[in-house]
């Protein structure tokens, strides 16, 4: 691919990455039994992708702050034996009623993308 082709498809990835992340960090939150730290749900983010993660790790915790920051996830630090002290971050009740929502917005967006795509509709 020529460079200028790349470098439009980082920026379309990019922008797809804006929304997406926020979904698939509180759907991770929700499935977990205990609450995860960073690197944990960075190797959840790495274990759920073949061709590699959209998601650098850079852009997972301002992420994190953010969903925090708008009571969607609540956190508590931990002092850790092998280095620094651990931010274990876990979905809140608000958390999963947006998740809820998120997810029913998702869908229908996914089904008209994938129906344009196809020609069916719009």
């Amino acid at each position: 691919m020529e460079e200028f082709a790349e470098a439009i498809v980082r920026k379309f990835q990019k922008e797809l990455n804006a929304g997406t992340v926020s979904l698939v960090l509180l759907a991770i939150l929700a499935r977990a039994e205990e609450p995860q730290y960073g690197y944990q749900i960075a190797k959840q983010l790495e274990g759920a992708s073949d061709e590699g993660v959209p998601v650098k790790q850079g852009t997972l915790y301002p992420v994190l702050r953010s969903l925090e920051g708008q009571g969607l996830l609540s956190s508590r630090v931990e002092p850790s034996v092998s280095g620094p002290p651990r931010k274990y971050y876990s979905i809140t009740e608000q958390g999963v009623s947006v998740l809820e929502d998120w997810k029913d917005v998702w869908s229908r967006t996914r089904d008209f993308v994938d129906g344009t795509l196809e020609g069916g509709r719009g």
